[in-house]
């Protein structure tokens, strides 16, 4: 916690002591960083120790506490608030101490509650003010930096910076980004994505890393921040970019899958060329993926390779969209590695890949529409078409496209499910509708488009009997009807119910029912005529 400075000012030194006893300071978020006994000797710790808090008496010989209030209001120094505490309760001592805008005036003997409350409201005002002067400066620099980058400072605005960069004479100057990549929780529609929190821990990074000695401004660039490192402080790594880079790195990854990647422009001679740092530093972010491994890199390096803008190799597109129909898993990583090695190997751009990946979710989307499947039903799908909205290194993206590949394939397997069974259903529907037509499995199947074997098998899993079987019992079944309801013929029925053979039928039917179907109808007859006589 960060406490509040407070001095206390009076001339009486148990009065000083008693109130050192009296108040638990730090509870109130106070600590007591020294005393006086007078006003002249108040205002010169005023001035050496810049304290947040002046809690002073009245009346005090040399300079008293009005005075001391005035002289620090009106002179140029540090602005604490001031707390008066004062055995006088004399109006004229308020007015005067509310017109030098006093915090507060507490009268003896002094109310330990009201003392404490007092100070308590009076630390939450001293951190909003800090917030929002940190607000303000972060505001500011930022205005400022905007002008340095796209180069419209003027003298005064650069001798300004150099002033607060503590600039060497003859020291280059880089424009670093660092960009905090496959960071778990960030998403493209999270406004912040934590980037004020990256930026605190950045900046935390770079004190540690100078001791505090040297200053630095820090620039959001909306998923990354950008420095100015003045080059005298790579001296600390024998003047390498990449031991400063990897100590950014150590520095801040906070989780397994979250990495780091730094970036360094073209170093300049003078703070006036910056524009030209942080440009070759957005050039550098262009090499992103084939320096993937290593997460760092630097511009002058990398710019002596020729990025490829090409697409994506149609032998590759086609074998990824077939092993994720086909579910194979093992090829399909396979597949998906070469792609990613292809993206490195053959220098692709971001936006090069950025073109390919759409390719190919493109290509699942269009599989799953031509099934009859619903996109939103895939949670990797809303990722994979914003992951260019995110930082993703290769490897956090090539693990995101994995994910998306895999779940398309179960999907895609569960939709084909689907339609077989919905495609059983249609071709039970036809065999109902024809039975009584010369139909075989065979030429159902050909009607189909499927191999008879496995229509059976298909057939069989479905309704748990073999298609021959379910012909049978749909014509038997009907034919019975057929003897119950009509006087046709036995040959009239089989020829209804789709037997060329009557004699065949005769001998199934039997098989069905225990009893030809001249039996059948002779024991309808009977029954027929036991009914009358009974009635």
């Amino acid at each position: 916690m960060q406490w509040n400075r407070a001095i206390l000012v009076d001339d009486e030194v148990f009065t000083r002591k008693g109130l050192l006893k009296l108040i638990d300071w730090e509870a109130c978020g106070f600590q007591i960083v020294d005393e006086a006994d007078n006003g002249e000797d108040a205002l010169e710790l005023i001035e050496r120790l810049q304290p947040d808090v002046v809690i002073t008496d009245i009346r005090m010989p040399v300079l008293d506490g009005l005075e001391l209030i005035r002289r620090v209001v009106t002179d140029d120094m540090v602005k604490p608030y001031f707390i008066i505490v004062s055995g006088y309760d004399d109006f004229n001592y308020a007015q005067q101490a509310v017109r030098y805008g006093v915090h507060d005036f507490i009268l003896k003997p002094i109310d330990e509650t009201e003392f404490s409350h007092a100070l308590v409201r009076l630390s939450e005002r001293l951190e909003s003010d800090r917030e929002a002067r940190v607000r303000e400066e972060r505001l500011l620099s930022g205005a400022l930096m905007e002008s340095l980058i796209i180069g419209e400072a003027d003298e005064t605005l650069l001798y300004e910076w150099e002033q607060r960069l503590e600039l060497l004479p003859g020291d280059r100057l880089f424009y670093v980004f660092v960009e905090r990549n496959d960071h778990p929780l960030a998403s493209a529609n999270d406004n912040d994505g934590g980037r004020g929190e990256f930026k605190d821990r950045v900046e935390e990074a770079l004190l540690a890393i100078s001791n505090g000695e040297q200053p630095f401004y820090l620039h959001e660039h909306r998923n990354r921040i950008g420095i100015i490192v003045p080059g005298s402080i790579l001296q600390s790594f024998q003047g390498c970019q990449r031991g400063f880079a990897r100590r950014i790195q150590q520095s801040l990854a906070d989780s397994e899958q979250e990495r780091i990647f730094v970036y360094f422009g073209r170093p300049v001679s003078t703070l006036s060329l910056i524009q030209d740092a942080y440009e070759t530093a957005k050039e550098a972010l262009l090499y992103k993926y084939i320096y993937d491994e290593s997460g760092m890199v630097i511009h002058e390096e990398a710019s002596v390779h020729d990025l490829q803008y090409i697409g994506l190799e149609e032998r590759l597109y086609q074998q990824l969209l077939e092993q994720i129909e086909e579910l194979h898993f093992e090829k399909l990583e396979g597949t998906i590695r070469s792609l990613f090695e292809s993206f490195q190997e053959q220098l692709y751009a971001p936006e090069a890949v950025k073109t390919a990946i759409n390719q190919c979710v493109l290509g699942v989307v269009r599989v799953l529409s031509s099934m009859d499947g619903d996109q939103s039903r895939l949670s990797s799908l809303e990722p994979m078409t914003e992951w260019h909205d995110r930082n993703l290194s290769l490897h956090g993206l090539k693990r995101l496209f994995t994910d998306f590949a895999i779940e398309s394939a179960n999907y895609i397997a569960q939709l084909r499910k689907e339609q077989h069974k919905g495609g059983i259903q249609k071709i039970r529907a036809y065999i109902e509708a024809h039975y009584h037509e010369n139909i075989s499995l065979k030429g159902i199947a050909g009607k189909f488009y499927m191999n008879p074997v496995y229509l059976g098998q298909l057939f069989k899993k479905a309704y748990g009997m073999y298609f021959n079987d379910f012909l049978l019992q749909l014509r038997v079944n009907e034919a019975k009807r057929l003897l119950r309801q009509t006087d046709l013929r036995i040959y009239e029925v089989a020829e209804r119910v789709g037997f060329g053979n009557p004699d065949y039928f005769v001998t199934q039917f039997e098989k069905m029912e225990r009893m030809t179907p001249s039996e059948y109808r002779s024991r309808l007859m009977r029954e027929a005529a036991s009914e009358g006589t009974n009635a």
